[in-house]
């Protein structure tokens, strides 16, 4: 029996840095799928192509940082 590699889990750290009032339904609707409700709050998201999209969506109103776990 073979023994993959562990896989490093990447980690995506989302900050609410604006506030999406005066924004669009869809712009606020994507913020609080994303779990944000505060301003300053932080909330940890594994890596993929559709929180990619999300966060493509509203990078103006959010600050993205990426971690690598093992």
């Amino acid at each position: 029996m073979t023994k993959s590699a562990p896989s490093k889990t990447k980690v995506v750290y989302v900050t609410l840095v604006k506030s999406p009032i005066g924004y669009s339904k869809r712009h606020k609707a994507t913020v609080r799928a994303l779990g944000l409700r505060h301003m300053n709050q932080t909330v940890e998201h594994e890596d993929t192509p559709t929180l990619r999209g999300m966060l493509y969506q509203v990078n103006h109103l959010v600050e993205v940082v990426e971690k690598v776990e093992e």
